[in-house]
């Protein structure tokens, strides 16, 4: 096994461990639960502000990028297909 892995595998087991003493507390578990939840929605109202900031300075953000990437997809389908047709005229 090579160094990597042993070390994968042994952050494994310590992680496994830690979340075993912090969910054997019912209510520090609760509180742990809480503490997630709050953070996903901070990021959440985080990641949308940004959006909005960046919309607002016209920049692009990661979404307009995806949409932008799947467009040129169908355009590149599209080209190829009326390649095709043009080739067996």
């Amino acid at each position: 096994m090579g160094i990597t892995s042993t070390l994968k595998q042994y952050s494994m087991q310590l992680s496994q461990k830690a979340m075993e003493k912090i969910f054997a507390d019912e209510k520090r578990a609760q509180k742990v639960v809480e503490v997630m939840g709050k953070a996903q929605q901070a990021k959440k109202t985080i990641d949308s502000t940004q959006r909005v900031v960046l919309n607002q300075l016209n920049f692009a953000t990661r979404q307009d990028f995806k949409e932008i990437g799947k467009q040129l997809s169908a355009l590149q389908k599209r080209v190829r297909s009326l390649d095709g047709k043009i080739s067996r005229l």
